[in-house]
């Protein structure tokens, strides 16, 4: 890890983050991060609880003279995205991120950085240590898991905070205050199927998408990036129409909420149509990639000879599996009639596996209304259960109703104007899975916000914290806490 982070400023802040960094923290695997916590929250002398599902509560009293100030709750996740380049060799369950300072910005060495929601922690980290940052009372609040399922926040029981007012520290443009966010479910279809031997006559070939942007498939997923998913089954359904393509395995995507970077499939087809086949591969390639040519140049789509695979898909659940996957919405469905620009729902093909007799095709469906989120969810489940799929709906989470009548919220705006020269602060709701909405249903009176600095590219290896923002997000945090409310 490089030491020219521990030197950016504000040190404080970019200095925890280096600590927290150093500890592999992979979603449903934060046993150390967990425990690194709570031995941080230990010697600085402050009661620290971990909860029965594995969150971290860290309190601290209120600094002289804000004793009479509402107490404040400081939220972050201690999980991360893990996404690397096909060509990084690194073992997120045992490394610590490399990171490295390009211009403004801070990246990874061919990972995910985990600024996403690492920064966050790093604030809240900063600001336990200090001995001169005013603060009214403060419960920091460390949730796990927020990245696969949300089941810190799901699992947080109510009476463990006592804060007024929670201080969500996940938002990733710095000019942004958030008051509200989508909902989400997963929508997994499975079903089983007969596997044919590869007839004498047909020869073995390996197609790959590769070279996708990926990112974060509620904030991006009106950008027209490219699913790799989606690009894949393109590809096969052309070669199945015209030359008779068989499927014998497919593995494509990772994250149920990060847009498919890449795919892998393994199909098998004539003897007697390789030229042709190949000849069409190639046009198909160039047509997808000339398509693509602007938001996804990196994009690779390569065909190539393999030892022809033993067994293929059954022909009936092969025609179906990709009408469906053909048929299956991705991208935005719905934008918000109410809010300008916000996305209100959308869905994200996240991952195909067709292998050894089964197939599984994952779905994160994201919507500000519940209603909408359903409706869309069901429009996946009526597609790949034509199929003969089973269908299962899990993760479910609420979204966070926006409150333009929140008193943190009368506070943030003329401070960040005032720190800005006058400028406007964009106060909205976001596609993406915020706590907020879960925190909520245990704690209903408590006032919401959330905001955070420039993170670009967050859920992929292009992940990138700027240097300039996080100076401008920890003034403002400062200022906010000198001027939270009186009781």
């Amino acid at each position: 890890m490089s030491a020219e982070i521990r030197e950016l400023e504000p040190k404080a802040l970019w200095n925890k983050f280096a600590d927290l960094n150093a500890v592999p923290r992979p979603s449903k695997k934060e046993e150390r991060v967990i425990k690194f916590m709570k031995d941080f929250g230990a010697s600085l002398g402050l009661e620290t609880i971990e909860d029965e599902v594995g969150n971290v509560i860290i309190k601290k009293p209120a600094t002289s003279g804000m004793e009479d100030r509402k107490a404040i709750v400081m939220q972050s996740h201690l999980d991360m995205v893990h996404q690397k380049n096909n060509d990084t060799v690194f073992d997120f369950d045992t490394q610590g991120i490399d990171m490295y300072v390009d211009g403004d910005w801070v990246r990874a060495k061919g990972t995910t950085l985990g600024a996403d929601n690492g920064l966050g922690v790093a604030t809240i980290m900063a600001i336990l240590e200090s001995k001169d940052i005013a603060h009214p009372a403060l419960e920091a609040l460390f949730t796990i898991d927020e990245e696969t399922g949300m089941t810190g926040a799901m699992g947080l029981k109510g009476g463990l905070l006592d804060g007024d007012i929670l201080l969500n520290l996940d938002t990733e443009e710095d000019d942004e205050i958030g008051v509200g966010c989508a909902g989400g479910v997963d929508v997994t279809a499975t079903r089983t199927y007969e596997q044919e031997e590869t007839p004498e006559f047909k020869i073995g070939f390996k197609v790959t998408v590769k070279g996708l942007q990926g990112g974060h498939s509620g904030m991006q997923i009106h950008e027209g990036l490219g699913n790799a998913n989606k690009i894949m089954n393109r590809v096969l359904f052309d070669g199945f129409e015209n030359y008779g393509l068989r499927i014998s395995e497919i593995d494509g995507g990772s994250l149920r909420n990060a847009i498919p970077r890449e795919s892998n499939a393994i199909v098998a087809i004539d003897a007697v149509h390789e030229e042709a086949f190949m000849s069409e591969m190639k046009d198909i390639s160039e047509a997808i990639k000339k398509e693509y040519k602007t938001m996804e140049p990196d994009m690779v789509i390569e065909v190539s000879r393999i030892e022809t695979p033993t067994h293929i898909m059954d022909l009936g659940v092969q025609e179906g599996l990709t009408r469906a996957l053909y048929a299956a919405l991705n991208g935005v469905h719905r934008m918000s009639a109410d809010i300008k620009d916000l996305v209100e729902t959308s869905n994200n093909v996240a991952r195909v596996i067709v292998k050894d007799g089964a197939v599984k095709i994952g779905c994160l469906t994201r919507s500000s209304v519940e209603s909408s989120k359903w409706d869309l969810a069901n429009m996946l489940r009526a597609t790949f259960e034509l199929t003969g799929c089973e269908v299962e709906f899990g993760g479910e989470y609420p979204g966070w109703t926006p409150n333009m009548d929140s008193d943190i919220l009368k506070v943030m705006v003329p401070l960040y104007k005032k720190l800005n020269g006058g400028e406007e602060p964009h106060v909205a709701a976001c596609h993406a899975g915020l706590e907020c909405g879960i925190l909520g249903t245990h704690y209903p009176e408590m006032d919401m916000i959330s905001f955070g600095p420039n993170i670009k590219g967050a859920h992929s290896p292009d992940e990138r914290a700027q240097i300039s923002s996080a100076q401008k997000y920890w003034e403002f945090v400062l200022e906010i806490l000198k001027h939270i409310p009186k009781k």
